[in-house]
């Protein structure tokens, strides 16, 4: 009886027009067979003269009735539920909540702080101990394929309630009118599940598609319409709080917490936030263990080695890398992932496909110089970064590359990292130099090429964080408007132009210095490149060994 008095405060408008379209369609079914039955007692004359006239009345009833009422009260009804605002938008509908507490893996600081929130939705006596306030929004901030989805799930199956889905993007439209009549419809939903099962949770995904800080309209009605649309969500959750019934808002966002309305994100809406981030490495062990699990795989693998490798991957990289070794698995022709596997599709992931451009012998010749100089100096004086990967195969568009990274996680850059950073991406027109008394286009090919990356860094030391050798502080790039217009006088602008020339021209003075001296190992690897294409962990390391040089991260 409950349910059934649910639906009807739900559906009401439905269930009153399909009752009358069912009562003019039996009346005009009583109608014709009583036209019938009187029309077969009459007299032939009297017959020829209703049949006449009944050719012509009858399909002009039918349509008035049959067809022209049904449609009018069917757009009317839909006018009074929002109009044409909802024209292209789905029905709002549960989604499946079935991920259990134990299957949230990665994210054990936010599993604490959901916890919390799954409590007070379970334990009504804990709730009124503390003032009988639930929680009843919470938002999680952080990268995508980080969880925040799955969480809100586990929330959801944990505490036994339904969880209405809903994305951001929904309630925005070409119509004015449309995020507002979705929000209201998102919540009457709700309202019916909480009284129905005890309380409800609603999610909603990139929330920040209509969140932004409210503006001023320019006419075009898109700013009225997601002012509106925000109006509408902060009445809501506020009257959330007028009644006990279970409803909690979760809310996931990519964007910072300052790119949202205030409004929004102040105490009393979003009592909550969650702050989500990459897994740890411990995190990415337990990840590789749950998503291997899953699969068909060799014996003892090594999970911490393939977190090792996998640093700053989200969780939802770590099940695409076990996905796609399966597909390199099955391309084999073999039902059982091994190392290998793991390993190409790790390769796929974060450095793409094989390109098909073909290299001509003098360019791979110069590619594997190239490529060496990078890697003698990325090993030998780089920190922090290990150097996992050296290739001559072309991918995304580049003809060759090393690949460098921690050992584990860094927040943050000193002096000696960055000019690390520096020193790997001149080497390789260090290494041109030496070769070939030349350099190629690679080294400064425009966007993301080694010049671009090396002066980059040089002018941020400079001009942001005050490492110039001529001592001005301050960040300086604070002092150009949005404009371009600069606000320093053109000698602070020649002297920090200068300073970044130093850190350049220094840099360069000393891995010239340490690859003259190391040529033996400069030629070596670029042969053994040209011989192998690719060089993977192990195989560089062997190279060192053989030359007893050991990684500038391991010294002490």
């Amino acid at each position: 009886m409950k349910k059934f008095q649910i639906f009807l405060k739900l559906y009401w408008p439905r269930i009153l027009l399909s009752i009358l379209l069912t009562t003019i369609i039996i009346f005009a079914t009583i109608f014709v067979i009583y036209c019938v039955q009187n029309y077969n007692s009459l007299e032939n004359f009297s017959r020829k003269q209703i049949s006449g006239q009944m050719a012509l009345l009858f399909p002009m009833f039918v349509i008035v009735n049959l067809i022209s009422l049904p449609i009018m009260l069917g757009m009317q009804y839909y006018a009074m539920q929002g109009g044409f605002a909802k024209m292209g938008q789905g029905k709002i509908t549960l989604a499946k909540a079935d991920v259990k507490w134990d299957e949230v893996i990665g994210m054990e600081n936010a599993k604490r702080e959901a916890w919390e929130l799954v409590k007070l939705l379970k334990d009504r006596t804990l709730v009124r101990a503390i003032g009988g306030k639930i929680i009843k929004g919470t938002i999680m901030i952080g990268p995508p394929g980080c969880g925040k989805t799955y969480l809100a799930k586990a929330i959801a199956t944990e505490c036994d309630l339904p969880l209405i889905s809903a994305v951001g993007s929904e309630f925005i439209g070409m119509f004015v009118g449309i995020g507002t009549a979705r929000m209201k419809s998102l919540f009457k939903e709700a309202r019916a599940l909480a009284s129905l099962h005890g309380g409800c949770i609603i999610f909603i995904d990139e929330i920040d598609s209509f969140a932004r800080p409210r503006g001023v309209d320019h006419g075009f009605g898109g700013t009225m319409d997601r002012n509106a649309t925000i109006n509408q969500f902060l009445t809501e959750l506020d009257g959330l709080r007028n009644t006990e019934n279970n409803i909690v808002v979760i809310a996931a966002t990519n964007v910072p917490e300052e790119e949202l309305d205030p409004a929004i994100m102040r105490a009393g809406r979003f009592d909550r936030k969650i702050h989500i981030t990459k897994p740890n490495l411990e995190e990415r062990k337990a990840l590789f263990k749950f998503y291997l699990g899953r699969v068909k795989t060799e014996e003892n693998l090594d999970s911490e080695l393939l977190a090792r490798k996998a640093l700053y991957f989200s969780p939802s990289d770590i099940d695409n890398m076990v996905r796609e070794a399966g597909l390199v698995a099955l391309r084999d022709k073999r039902t059982i992932i091994n190392m290998k596997d793991l390993s190409e599709s790790y390769d796929r992931i974060t450095f793409g496909m094989k390109s098909n451009i073909t290299l001509t012998k003098e360019e791979k010749i110069w590619t594997a110089y190239h490529e060496a100089g990078h890697a003698v100096i990325a090993y030998l004086t780089h920190p922090t970064n290990d150097v996992i990967k050296a290739t001559i195969i072309p991918h995304k568009g580049s003809l060759g590359f090393i690949y460098q990274r921690p050992t584990e996680e860094l927040h943050s850059s000193n002096k000696e990292h960055l000019l690390a950073n520096i020193k790997v991406s001149l080497a390789s027109y260090a290494a041109e130099q030496l070769k070939f008394g030349a350099t190629s286009s690679g080294v400064g090919g425009g966007p993301g090429s080694d010049f671009d990356h090396a002066i980059k860094i040089a002018y941020a030391m400079v001009w942001q964080y005050g490492m110039g050798k001529s001592g001005l502080l301050g960040n300086f790039t604070s002092m150009i408007t949005p404009q371009g217009q600069s606000l320093l006088s053109e000698k602070t602008k020649e002297t920090l132009d200068n300073d970044v020339q130093v850190i350049l021209q220094d840099c360069l003075k000393e891995i010239t210095r340490i690859l003259s001296d190391k040529k033996e190992i400069l030629e070596y690897f670029a042969q053994k490149l040209l011989e192998k294409e690719e060089l993977e962990y192990d195989e560089i390391v062997a190279i060192f060994d053989k030359f007893n040089l050991q990684p500038a991260n391991k010294k002490v």
